[in-house]
């Protein structure tokens, strides 16, 4: 991992932060990360993505997988699954930085047939892995595109294939290779997915779910398991959670505006799962986060 890597993500980073740290980029699915202290529990059902850490610790845990990492490796999460994550060593002299890279299904699919690879079997979603010298050369080369705005519509499709082709030719390769098959479980679920984050606040019907991901209910009901760790009914409600959690910190919506904007019909309800999922009722959580977020400012 090399300085100049360090060096180009921490400018951005540090001018484009908002309050939680993050640094969206104007590139879709590149985002940097930044903390000057250890941080809370963090919830979250990410996408399938890559993270590259340059400085700092972090440890992320599935199920009963817990993973320590630090700066020259990378987190790689190759399925829609819930997390719960922690940046461990940060501090104003020596800030946490990593960068973010959401995976794409259609340029692994592209590339699997390009570089003639075979099928691979969905494995353990969740791994952490040394950082590829070509990937790093790869994203800095991608980075390097934000301070030259034009560039961007001519390269950037060129550097974000570059950065898939280094991840599937190396040590992540066969754990990212199922996403990109054509109709295969991974792809087949993650079209039911999809329904469930855009419509997360609605009603979910099973059935619209195992045909959108052309399975009987009950197949669906077993790979969706497999792939998620959580049945299609879990799935939703830990989606309304992180939601309406966000919503309170970011927003300042109240608790009853937080439980109705993500599908509840009932506070009592949303109060009992919330604390069940994040330890504290709502409005001592948020108040505890808050405090903690005031007192790292």
């Amino acid at each position: 991992m090399t300085t100049t890597f360090l060096e180009t993500v921490r400018r951005y980073a540090d001018s484009h932060s908002d309050q939680n740290g993050t640094a969206r980029t104007p590139i879709p699915g590149l985002t940097a990360i930044r903390a000057l202290t250890p941080g809370q529990l963090q919830y979250a059902i990410n996408r399938p993505l890559v993270a590259l850490v340059l400085q700092g610790r972090k440890r992320v845990t599935m199920g009963a997988h817990t993973f320590d990492f630090g700066a020259g490796e990378s987190l790689l999460i190759s399925a829609d699954v819930p997390t719960v994550s922690q940046i461990t060593r940060a501090s104003a002299q020596l800030p946490y930085y990593s960068l973010v890279v959401e995976l794409d299904p259609a340029v692994i699919a592209s590339l699997i047939v390009e570089m003639n690879l075979a099928p691979e079997q969905q494995g353990i979603p969740v791994r952490v892995d040394p950082t590829e010298t070509e990937v790093a050369d790869a994203a800095l080369r991608l980075m390097r595109l934000l301070e030259r705005p034009s560039s961007l519509p001519v390269l950037r499709s060129q550097f974000i294939r570059e950065i898939h082709y280094w991840l599937l030719a190396g040590r992540h390769g066969a754990a990212i290779r199922a996403l990109g098959v054509a109709d295969s479980h991974a792809q087949r679920i993650a079209r039911a997915v999809a329904i469930i984050r855009s419509e997360y606040a609605k009603p979910l019907r099973i059935e619209r779910l195992a045909e959108a991901a052309a399975m009987s209910p009950s197949s669906f009901h077993q790979h969706f398991r497999a792939i998620t760790s959580l049945t299609p009914l879990q799935f939703q409600k830990q989606l309304r959670l992180i939601e309406a959690r966000r919503m309170m910190l970011s927003e300042g919506s109240d608790v009853s505006s937080a439980a109705f904007g993500v599908g509840y019909e009932s506070v009592s309800q949303f109060t009992r799962e919330y604390g069940r999922m994040f330890g504290l009722p709502p409005a001592k959580d948020i108040k505890a986060a808050l405090g903690q977020l005031d007192t790292a400012a």
